[in-house]
């Protein structure tokens, strides 16, 4: 027996500490009825020194206690073991090299199954009780007051303590985290992410620190929360894995601050963004689609821009309370495809919104609208009609924001979000940056209609002033075409004019006022008037282009080229005038296009200069072309290289005149020219024609 008790279980060392008692090194003695020594474990001979051999049948008292306790020990033993009950204490004893320690004992009285007493001994020293008893403590009360949440979970991951930190955190009582995962405890967080790094914890050891974990805790299931999650693998002393050590700490402050901060970032530079790319042209539909380009998908999921009706037609207007508002639709965007596209207007239409409607109020009042929640009643005055109402709610549209579009104090209407991917709904911060980007963009659109607007009057004055001539006159077969600039102020300066004369003669005039919209309009309009007054008088090209000389003059600094022709198909001959026009193109039936050979002449206003006529033949089947600078001059090309593209494109005699005019604006009028194209084209026709 001694032997058994005297050496570790299944070994021939010392073993290594296991549990509680080995790291206490708590030392077993067992005693007969008479006080001797017949059990003596290894920590009982690491602890007084004397080996299994040495202690086995001796008394207990006489080696292990001071002859100055020995009454009090014989009497404590013989009160043991006569009642029963145990007893505990500190107690000095004696090592075999004579020193003394303090220990702690705890003794008690054993029987076994032939009704015989011993007594159990354990000793431990009391140093190491009282330093463990102040580990136990300080890991307690640490656990118990830490601010951070503090966990232990088993090696399933289950919880098996959690302080009161976590409960705090949590909103659940340790009951109700007791022996459930992580993510059956808290559905509403993204704990798959925590749970993998545990299992990696417990396979490797290594520690996790920091991993990020957010979503919503029972004790605030309306508000986001951010922690960051640090794991460690706890072992016994044996390297046996125990589960694993769990520390939250909640950063949602740090965490919101840095959201906010980004969030601030990124408004920035969308304001930024929206400063380039909005109003790049002054082209009303493209700057209000910029508009929504930037909004979508930023700040919405779905942006529309609508302006009022009248004043896309220049006109004020002022809602009263009980009138309707007739919307323009000019820009729909949406996030990838989207079931409340139907729902949407339709750019280019007019639609008539209710008085009670969200974006009649917003255009009325000149103030924003925001329903954060948006209801099956809300969507009612959203949308233009119910049917709209209930594309929107089946689209999950659920937060809505609509801002006014103000310029120079006038309402021209306004700029409709919604929200339906986008689980936020929209505060007063979005609502901050809907209103700097409509600031913003409302004066780019404002400049843009009103340049729409110049260049509608320009064009229609331009029109106005164009001559509808006959197909076939005096012999000829005319084409013409007139091409506007793509910008309001190029229109305007370019005409062309087709005037039937006395013995079936007829003029043809192309001409090109320097300057642009409306003054240029007017001025081509009083020199084209001049030019049919004149033509009735039979003048000489060289004189008609004198006296139209001197009217320019007159004109406040007016300047204008232009080429006056006059075509006699009697005498099969074309005379031909040039004021610093460009040449006119003659192809001879079956020939090469060639550019006339003219003086060129100076432009009409500049004055003290003569005008030459040069007569040239013109047989049946030939072509005249007429044409301004902007059919062929750009800003990158030499003219010369134009001219020459021009002269191969005419090289066609199968095609129409009118085919010809086409062919020539689609491949010569680049749609960054900015100035206009007056184009006239003459063939003269065979006798009979």
């Amino acid at each position: 027996m001694s032997a058994a008790w005297s050496l570790p279980a299944g070994g021939d060392g010392p073993a290594r500490p296991s549990g509680l008692l080995d790291v206490l090194r708590v030392a077993s003695i067992v005693l007969d009825a008479e006080g001797r020594i017949v059990l003596w474990s290894p920590q009982a001979e690491e602890l007084f020194g004397y080996t299994a051999q040495e202690a086995l049948g001796r008394y207990a008292a006489r080696i292990m206690v001071h002859e100055e306790h020995l009454d009090l020990v014989k009497k404590l033993f013989t009160e043991v073991m006569r009642t029963g009950r145990s007893w505990a204490g500190a107690f000095p004893i004696r090592r075999r090299d004579g020193g003394t320690q303090l220990v702690e004992f705890r003794n008690m009285r054993l029987l076994d199954d032939q009704g015989q007493v011993y007594a159990l001994g354990l000793a431990v020293d009391q140093s190491t009780v009282r330093r463990l008893e102040q580990d136990v403590a300080l890991s307690t009360r640490i656990v118990a007051q830490s601010p951070i949440g503090l966990a232990v979970l088993d090696a399933d991951l289950r919880y098996v303590s959690v302080n009161p930190a976590l409960e705090q955190m949590n909103g659940l009582t340790a009951d109700e985290h007791l022996g459930r995962t992580m993510r059956e405890v808290l559905p509403l967080v993204d704990a798959a992410d925590i749970e993998e790094a545990a299992r990696e914890v417990l396979r490797t050891g290594r520690p996790v620190v920091d991993r990020s974990m957010t979503g919503r805790t029972p004790a605030d299931p309306d508000t986001d929360h951010a922690w960051t999650v640090s794991l460690y693998r706890l072992e016994n002393t044996l390297g046996t894995v125990l589960g694993v050590a769990v520390s939250v700490v909640d950063v949602t402050d740090q965490y919101r601050a840095n959201a906010e901060a980004e969030t601030a970032r990124r408004r920035i530079a969308l304001i930024a963004d929206a400063s380039a790319r909005i109003g790049t042209t002054l082209d009303l539909d493209r700057t209000s689609g910029e508009l929504a380009d930037v909004a979508v998908p930023e700040l919405a999921d779905a942006a529309a821009v609508d302006l009022l009706d009248a004043v896309v037609r220049g006109q004020r207007t002022v809602l009263g309370p009980a009138e309707p508002a007739l919307m323009r639709a000019l820009a729909v965007r949406w996030v990838d495809a989207s079931d409340a596209v139907p729902a949407a207007d339709p750019p280019g239409e007019v639609i008539r919104y209710a008085p009670d409607r969200l974006i009649t109020e917003c255009v009325r009042t000149g103030l924003p609208v925001m329903v954060p929640q948006a209801k099956d009643e809300d969507l009612l005055r959203i949308a233009r009609s119910p049917e709209a109402a209930d594309v929107l709610a089946r689209a999950g549209v659920h937060s809505y924001l609509a801002v006014p579009l103000i310029a120079r104090g006038e309402v021209l209407g306004a700029i409709d979000l919604i929200r339906t991917r986008n689980p936020r709904p929209f505060d007063e911060d979005d609502l901050l940056l809907a209103r700097e980007l409509a600031s913003r963009a409302a004066v780019q659109i404002d400049n843009a209609r009103w340049y729409q607007n110049a260049r509608d009057t320009a064009l229609t004055l331009q029109r106005s002033l164009l001559p509808s001539h006959p197909s076939v006159t005096g012999g000829l077969e005319v084409a013409s075409r007139y091409q506007p600039a793509g910008a309001t102020s190029e229109v305007g300066g370019d005409w062309f004019d087709v005037i039937p004369l006395d013995d079936d003669r007829t003029a043809l005039v192309v001409g090109d006022v320097m300057g642009s919209g409306i003054p240029a309009a007017a001025t081509m309009g009083r020199l084209r008037t001049a030019t049919h007054t004149l033509a009735s008088l039979g003048l000489d090209p060289a004189v008609l282009l004198e006296h139209l000389n001197r009217i320019t003059v007159e004109l406040d600094e007016a300047i204008a080229t232009c080429v006056y022709a006059v075509h006699d198909p009697r005498g099969r001959r074309c005379v031909i005038s040039n004021a610093g026009h460009l040449p006119p193109v003659r192809i001879r039936a079956g020939g090469t296009p060639e550019l006339l050979d003219l003086p060129t002449g100076v432009p009409l206003g500049v004055g003290g200069v003569a005008f030459a006529t040069t007569e040239v033949d013109l047989e049946p089947g030939d072509r005249l072309v007429f044409y301004t600078d902007g059919l062929v001059e750009t800003r990158r090309d030499p003219l010369d290289a134009r001219l020459d593209r021009l002269l191969t494109l005419l090289d066609t005699p199968s095609r129409s005149l009118d085919d010809v005019c086409e062919l020539l604006l689609r491949t010569l009028h680049e749609p960054d020219n900015f100035d206009d194209v007056a184009l006239l084209i003459a063939r003269v026709t065979t006798s009979g024609d």
